[in-house]
């Protein structure tokens, strides 16, 4: 059998890793069962990543990364900034409807890094990530629709991710097709109130 470096292996494993925690939850995440879901050896899980934590951290920068990249992709070139922001938010709302699953598996990670001091920068980079690019969407739009922002960015990202957050737990607790369409319209009028 022909030698994988470290290299070559890290985003195979990180991929069995996601496929492994979205079908049986971040409890099964074992380097164990991740190197079985791969086939290769366990220590091939732990000469790569040293430790589960740190191959949970290259999960939970997998996903995100994933899901941004979506959104950035979905950013809108027309409207006013009403029209923009709730094509934004229709954006990300639709990576929800589409990939439960990954959202899910991001807030089991997200619990588990809070009781895992060893995660608590890759949850830090989490967070400081998609609030930025949140920002930096809300400020291209303001920026191409001519709106002058009353508060700044960040402040604005991080309330429309906090209430974004509690819509997608609803979302994957207790689907309301109906409810979260008048609730995204909702949220994008308070955001825009707010900005």
């Amino acid at each position: 059998m022909a030698h994988v470096t470290a290299a070559e292996r890290r985003p195979q494993l990180i991929k069995a890793a996601i496929d492994l925690m979205t079908r049986e939850g971040v409890a099964a995440g074992s380097t164990r069962a991740i190197s079985a879901e791969l086939g290769v050896a366990q220590a091939t899980v732990h000469y790569t990543f040293g430790t589960k934590e740190e191959l949970y951290r290259a999960v939970m920068e997998q996903l995100t990364e994933d899901l941004v990249s979506q959104v950035e992709q979905a950013a809108p070139t027309h409207g006013n900034f009403e029209e923009s922001l709730f094509a934004l938010a229709e954006a990300l709302w639709q990576t929800v409807l589409s990939q439960p699953e990954s959202y899910q598996l991001l807030t089991e990670l997200t619990l588990y890094a809070l009781r895992t001091p060893h995660l608590s920068q890759a949850l830090d980079n989490h967070f400081a990530g998609i609030t930025a690019v949140t920002s930096q969407l809300i400020e291209q739009a303001a920026d191409r629709t001519g709106h002058r922002l009353q508060q700044p960015t960040a402040t604005t990202a991080r309330f429309f991710l906090a209430a974004f957050d509690g819509m997608s737990m609803q979302h994957l607790s207790m689907p309301d097709e109906e409810a979260e369409q008048a609730c995204l319209k909702a949220l994008v009028s308070a955001v825009v109130a707010m900005a």
